[in-house]
């Protein structure tokens, strides 16, 4: 099987996801690298972590059509990865904060990334108005129906029924 990959609407939906994403980062201004205790666990950290790669995913999908719903994984993977290099190397950590523990930060991104894909999908379907891929030319409803018969025999009584 072949693959053929439109590049062009590939790096677009790659940019338009980091750009939503820390757009949405700036708005919520939330660094999910930074723990604050037990208050860093809110409503916005929640709308951060869950919500806005929701709508990446959403705006990945849209783009970039079928096949959206794995391309939207890396937005939030890169965005995340940059905040947390710019923490540590650049901004440095402010008073009162501390950096989140490697392990923790891997998994907040990897639901980052979950919840990507979930946009993903919402976006597929929003684009295409169904789910799937679509049917091979060669494929023939009557072909298919027939050589079902045997495991559905009470399909063929009801498309019968109905062609009245």
């Amino acid at each position: 099987m072949i693959f053929r990959v439109n590049w062009f609407a590939f790096f677009l939906a790659l940019a338009v996801g980091c750009v939503v994403n820390v757009a949405g980062d700036w708005l919520i201004g939330i660094r999910i690298e930074l723990f604050w205790g037990l208050e860093t666990f809110n409503f916005l950290w929640f709308l951060q972590l869950f919500i806005l790669p929701v709508i990446v995913g959403i705006s990945v999908s849209f783009i970039y059509g079928l096949g959206g719903k794995w391309i939207c994984l890396f937005p939030p993977l890169i965005v995340r990865y940059a905040a947390y290099y710019q923490t540590v190397d650049l901004t440095g950590i402010p008073q009162g904060a501390a950096l989140m523990p490697l392990g923790w930060w891997g998994f907040f991104v990897i639901l980052a990334m979950e919840a990507a894909m979930i946009g993903g999908v919402m976006g597929e379907i929003m684009n295409k108005r169904v789910y799937g891929w679509k049917k091979a030319p060669h494929v023939n409803d009557t072909e298919a129906s027939e050589n079902n018969t045997a495991a559905h025999p009470d399909r063929d009584k009801k498309a019968d029924s109905t062609e009245i």
